[in-house]
């Protein structure tokens, strides 16, 4: 399946659900992959970060990733993700290809600190002989130079570079670098926003070139996310600015009180919707009661801006 056509913003994240006795839940699994799919997501990453790439095991990774494909059945590409030390990661890239995983996003190498070089001979190693397209996760101690960002063009799985780190200047230098090069694969080499809540940042990112960008939000509500991004792409200013008033600032402001929130607060929203998604794993933590509560009232501020618009017509 081509990823190309694929990358349109939000992109969804599913969320791994849990039972309460600690293990995979496969059959919401199922129905939560499928209930972002209808809800108009053009791609589906499992097993990254809102997915709870680190707390589950290989088998369980295995079944995610199976239980994605088998659902999607074609309707909309499935990435996977990898990560940890290198022959790990290229573990999990050969289980999600046995899988029919339709691309891999590859996580930050596990604790170890480098350079950009090093970053980069990690990827090399990790990628060596992928027959899956790979989008590189740029986050925490992965981080890319200019010239090391243009050095993936010729690493033929690396189709991409998902930013999660934040500094636009570097993010405008990478960018730039790769497409005012002559290499030939400089127009099709994708970009994307991967910072926590992205719809924050989509604006600035779209003035240096990232458009496309990742939507926990669509984990729980699809409808606030895509009419966020129906709204940045209509250039109706109007709307952006109420949801991120009522909704998506909020809603970060919550995430920020707690470290692990960026996950937790995701699956809390989920079972406010009633998707029986459980609990977090360790070291992650269950939003207190009244965060839960203040959860609930951000996500039907957002609603109500929604349905304001839709009475003024």
């Amino acid at each position: 399946m081509d990823l190309h056509a694929a990358l349109v913003p939000p992109l969804s994240f599913p969320l791994t659900p849990f039972t309460d006795d600690d293990r995979l839940d496969g059959e919401v699994f199922a129905a939560h992959v499928d209930q972002q799919i209808a809800a108009g997501t053009t791609a589906v990453f499992v097993a990254c970060g809102t997915g709870e790439f680190t707390a589950l095991g290989r088998e369980e990774y295995r079944q995610v990733v199976a239980i994605a494909v088998k659902t999607s059945a074609g309707r909309v590409p499935v990435l996977a993700g990898a990560g940890g030390g290198p022959a790990i990661a290229r573990e999990h890239l050969a289980d999600a290809t046995a899988a029919g995983a339709d691309g891999i996003l590859l996580l930050p190498p596990y604790l170890v600190g480098s350079t950009p070089e090093g970053v980069l001979d990690h990827i090399r190693y990790v990628v060596r002989d992928s027959a899956l397209p790979v989008i590189v996760y740029q986050r925490a101690n992965a981080r890319l130079s200019p010239a090391t960002a243009l050095a993936l063009l010729d690493l033929e799985p690396v189709i991409g570079l998902k930013d999660g780190i934040g500094d636009i200047e570097q993010m405008q230098r990478i960018v730039a670098t790769v497409r005012t090069s002559d290499h030939p694969r400089a127009g099709g080499f994708h970009f994307l926003n991967g910072l926590p809540t992205a719809e924050l940042s989509a604006r600035a990112y779209r003035a240096i070139g990232v458009g496309s960008y990742s939507s926990a939000v669509h984990a729980f509500a699809p409808d606030l996310a895509h009419a966020f991004a129906r709204a940045l792409d209509n250039g109706d200013d109007a709307l952006v600015d109420a949801l991120l008033a009522a909704f998506l600032l909020p809603l970060a402001d919550l995430r920020d009180q707690v470290p692990g929130y960026a996950v937790a607060l995701i699956k809390a929203a989920a079972r406010l919707e009633g998707i029986p998604v459980g609990p977090v794993r360790p070291p992650l933590v269950e939003p207190r009661p009244e965060h839960v509560a203040e959860l609930a009232r951000i996500v039907a501020a957002g609603r109500a801006v929604l349905a304001e618009r839709a009475a003024r017509g």
